[in-house]
């Protein structure tokens, strides 16, 4: 135990330096286009499906809960909303820099989510369109609030860096320690057989992870394809599934509980199924 606890601990400083600086520059990065990008999404029109997947795969904090915001005060459209959550990453790209993945493989993820994304956007709006032909949406006022993310916008890049510095190290030392613990009681490869290359499975339980409210589900999920436990194409449809902070601020903001339901099981069903059929097709990075 003490030499999983040492090893982990370890893993985890090497990665803090790398983190700190993917973050100052997606801090000034997001000061710069944030406000920008609400704008594009907003006068977007039937295009917003594809500007949504574009800004999405953007590490802009909290942009998926901007985007729920929008849904709720029926500024965008459905398919907008569930192109932000497929392409949104998350933690997901800081973790892979910092681990010093091959730039090749992280376009690669970023490309297939954000293709899934726009495709299942404009779908979703298309058959809205035909079955609400004639109707209009009830515009609803809602308290535009970005507060429960991260409180970024009334830190300088620096603090806020370190803030989330801080806080996603402390996750990948918890996280990596429970799958470095796992691993040691069950065995890597007794873990991987149960998850790694499962066309079925491996993507319906990366769902589940992706549904949890938080950079908890993202983190989770990249580690354990660091760690060979999952597949790619496994990876890719818990990433898809979550949308960060977003599913939260759905709940909260847009009233009615039934559609907030059958929101979380269309991108349930979007992120599984595309992650099983990649796993069949032999999709690898």
């Amino acid at each position: 135990m003490l030499e999983i606890i040492q090893e982990t601990i370890i893993d985890v400083i090497k990665l803090i330096p790398f983190l700190f600086i993917t973050y100052l520059i997606m801090e000034y990065i997001e000061h710069k286009t944030s406000e920008k990008a609400k704008k594009k999404i907003k006068k977007a029109g039937k295009w917003g499906a594809v500007w949504g997947s574009f800004l999405g795969i953007f590490p802009q904090c909290g942009f998926s809960a901007s985007a729920t915001n929008l849904y709720a005060a029926r500024v965008i459209t459905l398919g907008s909303l569930i192109s932000v959550y497929l392409s949104t990453s998350d933690e997901m790209l800081p973790i892979l820099i910092s681990e010093q993945v091959p730039i090749q493989t992280i376009l690669k993820i970023l490309l297939v989510k954000l293709v899934i994304g726009m495709i299942a956007g404009i779908l979703i709006d298309l058959v809205l369109k035909i079955k609400n032909k004639g109707k209009e949406d009830e515009e609803k006022i809602v308290d535009l609030c970005e507060e429960e993310h991260c409180h970024c916008d009334h830190n300088g890049i620096i603090k806020s860096s370190l803030k989330h510095t801080i806080n996603i190290s402390l996750f990948i030392l918890i996280i990596t320690f429970i799958i470095n613990v796992v691993i040691n009681v069950i065995g890597e490869e007794t873990l991987s057989n149960i998850l790694l290359n499962k066309p079925i499975l491996g993507p319906l339980v990366a769902g589940l992870i992706g549904l949890i409210p938080n950079c908890a589900s993202s983190v989770t999920l990249t580690q354990m394809y660091l760690e060979n436990l999952i597949s790619s194409s496994t990876m890719i449809a818990g990433l898809l599934v979550g949308a960060g902070v977003g599913l939260a601020v759905l709940f909260k903001m847009n009233k009615g509980i039934k559609e907030n339901i059958k929101i979380v099981a269309l991108l349930y069903a979007i992120g599984v199924i595309s992650g099983m059929i990649l796993e069949v097709i032999g999709f690898t990075l």
